[in-house]
């Protein structure tokens, strides 16, 4: 497993999550994706999906894959404010769940989980990141590509389950990708 200490971020660290985390982190997805909490972000699906976006049991079962990781960024209290989930797949590595508090947005956490996210691919010697996005999140799809990804052309269909996604309206992802190097 690749070094798993901490990275200082001003007042935050980022380390690997352990199953102790996962009702701190189901917490944190469900706040920051859907409810009326998430609003007070910018990175919502509100308006796209009612629900839940991940449960314990989907969690544990995420964090039990072998070459999965995830990666936490707690404050100096050790509260949870941000974390992704990082897993190695046929050469790259598939990034989801990127994930900051409603309240902690926009200074610099997801930034810096995708820096580690980029430090991690290195570490392991993946060339490339991949990640799906809901393509109507044009915001969204913009703050990615001001972070060195790019649109592969490529569309995926959206995961419809009664469980996680009752869906809005007709949904789709697409993929978006990092080279790393070659």
């Amino acid at each position: 497993m690749p070094n798993s200490g901490y990275l200082m971020l001003n007042d935050f660290h980022i380390s690997t999550a352990v199953p102790e985390d996962l009702p701190a982190l189901v917490n944190l997805i469900n706040r920051a994706y859907r409810g009326e909490e998430s609003k007070k972000g910018w990175t919502t699906e509100a308006d796209l999906l009612d629900g839940i976006r991940t449960d314990e049991e989907a969690l544990a079962n995420i964090l039990g894959k072998p070459g999965t990781t995830i990666l936490k960024c707690c404050n100096h209290l050790n509260e949870i404010a941000g974390c992704v989930c990082l897993e190695q797949k046929k050469g790259k590595l598939y990034l989801g769940l990127l994930t900051v508090s409603p309240t902690m947005q926009a200074k610099g956490i997801g930034k810096k989980l995708l820096d580690v996210a980029s430090a991690f691919a290195a570490q392991i010697n993946c060339p490339k990141i991949e990640m799906t996005v809901i393509a109507v999140r044009q915001e969204l799809i913009q703050w990615y590509e001001r972070h060195g990804y790019c649109q592969t052309g490529e569309k995926r269909p959206f995961p419809y389950d009664d469980k996680f996604s009752a869906a809005k309206q007709p949904l789709e992802f697409i993929v978006l990708e990092k080279i790393l190097h070659d």
